[in-house]
């Protein structure tokens, strides 16, 4: 197969560190999604998951299912899946190539590559989306520790564009079960924290765990700002000042710079009231924050 039949860029991940292509590569070495999933440290559907997800990406099968015979059926690489992997690889040597010269150079600088997220949509190179985020991206303000994102975390971030306009860098605090989903609790910069409602499968998946650094993702849209809000279960309040107020419909859209010195967007009701330097708060659905890591 020719590499033009498929979306081979839109399929690769950062590197081979990239949980999705670690269980394609194992499916390939035992022939079975059970054993790659065990050997992977993930469930079987998440297995199945990333399979489908890289699938989707590439816009063609990587894994062929063998029904049947003694041992009951296994699954075989199709010729897109062992290119996939195969091209991950070279890039895989071109990127530590790089990156060893950087260091020996006493250059930290990163390469720009992609951002896994807890939506399970994964954003290959040269790949775009709806929107490219300008305001409300993370921009802190004067006198504030940087959220914990390293150069090489922070430069892989950028490469990711989506419609939402919402990217708080932060940190892994703790992964809590919560019924049949998973609540995931982030550290801003200032110590407050966002909590995330995500699959079990996309906390194997995303290989999270506590401390780690990561990004917490939201829409404008999904983001409430009022003068006072009434906090509830099952959604994230903040509290900021207001640092911009534009005419939206009959309410309005709304940058609040928040205590960790990071901007978040959002829209408020008509007759808000709420005018620049305002204390204002926001609300946020624990469903609707998205995780992401660098690959």
């Amino acid at each position: 197969m020719r590499t033009t039949d498929f979306r081979l860029a839109d399929a690769l991940g950062n590197s081979l560190g990239d949980k999705r292509l670690d269980i394609l590569r194992r499916i390939g070495e035992t022939g079975s999604i059970s054993s790659a999933a065990r050997a992977a440290g993930v469930s079987y559907k998440a297995a199945w998951q990333a399979i489908e997800t890289l699938a989707n990406l590439a816009g063609t099968p990587l894994v062929a299912k063998a029904v049947g015979g003694s041992g009951g059926g296994g699954a075989n690489l199709t010729p897109a899946g062992i290119t996939l992997l195969a091209t991950a690889e070279k890039l895989d040597r071109a990127r530590a190539a790089v990156l060893a010269e950087l260091t020996e150079a006493g250059d930290s600088e990163a390469l720009p590559g992609q951002t896994r997220t807890s939506a399970g949509v994964g954003v290959g190179v040269g790949a775009r989306t709806t929107r490219d985020d300008r305001e409300g991206s993370g921009h802190r303000g004067e006198g504030h520790p940087a959220p914990g994102l390293g150069p090489i975390q922070a430069t892989t971030a950028l490469g990711l564009k989506t419609s939402m306009r919402n990217h708080l860098p932060c940190r892994v605090v703790a992964i809590r079960a919560s019924g049949a989903l998973v609540s995931v609790s982030l550290a801003l910069a200032d110590g407050s924290t966002l909590a995330s409602r995500i699959t079990r499968e996309s906390v194997e998946l995303l290989d999270l765990r506590p401390d780690m650094p990561a990004l917490a993702l939201c829409k404008a849209t999904a983001v409430t700002i009022a003068a006072r809000l009434a906090e509830q279960p099952g959604r994230n309040h903040l509290a900021g000042k207001v640092a911009r107020v534009q005419r939206a419909g009959e309410g309005a859209e709304i940058s609040i710079l928040l205590g960790s010195g990071l901007h978040l967007v959002g829209f408020a009701q008509a007759g808000h009231g709420l005018k620049r330097g305002m204390a204002a708060e926001a609300a946020i659905e624990e469903s609707a924050v998205v995780i992401g890591v660098a690959g």
